[in-house]
Order: structure tokens, then sequence, then C-alpha cells
């Protein structure tokens, strides 16, 4: 049996550094436009419109019902077939964009839904419609509930962004297997992968209980 081969590995680590960059690109735009998303379609699911609710419903059970590899195909083929031709890299964040929002949109749709019902009762006894009263008294008292399964859902997301390796983006996922389909050295590279991986979500972790002990 071949020794360890310490050698690929120090070749791997800028190549590994680079797709490590392209990942967290990657992981910013998808929660950054996931989140606008999962907000949006948190608040319309508690809307008093019986069709957003449907639509908003009907999304997150989609999302939430589907692999997340299914999710990145239907992006990256069916854009053309719309007319809109996007690179591989922003199918990956619209793929990544649309997973998260479903997510987060349960997410937010839970903490709203948390907030005891007396505070509703209490905005509309002095004026507020329901969408004042959700805007400016149960989404602010909403903010340190959802926290935690936000930070988690930037960890998952960040995860999930080695799916992109299938259709060529050059994340870290796929420089790794570039690497390998040259060195032919696959333990050596998935054992360095895994230790990137580690490396990003032991960092995001430490910053998510960083907000969470900020904000409790």
């Amino acid at each position: 049996m071949n020794p360890f081969d310490w050698n690929v590995v120090w070749y791997a680590i800028p190549y590994l550094a680079a797709g490590a960059v392209v990942t967290l690109e990657l992981s910013a735009l998808g929660m950054m436009f996931g989140t606008t998303v999962g907000v949006v379609a948190g608040l319309l699911s508690l809307s008093d419109y019986r069709l957003l609710r449907g639509i908003v419903r009907a999304y997150v059970y989609f999302v939430r019902g589907t692999p997340a590899l299914v999710q990145v195909f239907l992006v990256y083929f069916a854009m053309p077939q719309l007319g809109l031709e996007l690179s591989a890299f922003w199918s990956g964040v619209v793929a990544l964009s649309f997973n998260a929002g479903g997510f987060i949109a349960e997410i937010v749709r839970s903490g709203l839904q948390s907030i005891d019902a007396g505070q509703t009762e209490a905005a509309k006894s002095i004026g507020m419609t329901n969408r004042q009263a959700i805007l400016f008294i149960l989404l602010p008292q909403s903010l340190r509930r959802i926290t935690p399964p936000l930070t988690n859902e930037v960890i998952t997301l960040v995860k999930s962004s080695s799916l992109l390796s299938v259709i060529s983006i050059s994340e870290l996922t796929r420089s790794a297997q570039a690497i390998i389909a040259a060195k032919f050295t696959p333990f050596e590279l998935y054992a360095e992968l895994a230790v990137f991986y580690l490396v990003i979500i032991s960092i995001l972790a430490k910053a998510s209980e960083y907000i969470e002990r900020r904000l409790a």
C-alpha cells in the first residue's frame, strides 16, 4: 500500500484555497438573496390573501420535498429554456437562493407565529392593520428567536454548495476533484477537502455562537 502522499497535499492547498473563496462567494450571495426571498415569503405566508398563502405554501412544500441536487439541475437546465442565459456561477447562486429561501420562509413564519397572539390583538386595538402588526410588532420581536435557525441555515448552505460541482463550478469540491483526476490521489485530496470544510464550518459555528450570545 502506498504511503500517504504529503507532497500532493501541499500542492493542492492553493488550489483548494481558491476553490474555498468561490464557495464562500456562492454561499454569501445565496444567503443574501435567499434571506430576501425567505423573509418576503415568510411574511406573505401570514397574508390575509389566500392565493398568496397558497403560492408560498406550494413553494416551501416543493423546496422541502425535493433534493437540493434536483433543484440545481432544474435551475441550470431550465433557465436557458426560458430564455435566461446565465453562467454556471449565477445558476448556482439562483439554485442556492431558491433552496435557502424555502427554508428561511418557514423559519420566519414559525418565528412570527411564536409571538404571543395578544401582541397582535393589542396592535389591532390601537388601529394597526394586520400588515403593520406583523412588520412593526411581530417581526422585531421574532428576530432573537429566528437567529439560531438562520445561522444554522448558513452552515447548511455552505455544505450544499458542494453540489454545484456537478455543473462545473470551480468551488471547493470541484477543485479537489480536478486534482484527483490529475494526480490519482483520492484519499489524500478528500481528506484535505474534509479539513477545509471543517475549518470553514467551525468558523461559522463560532460566529453563530457569538451572535446568539449578543442577542441573548
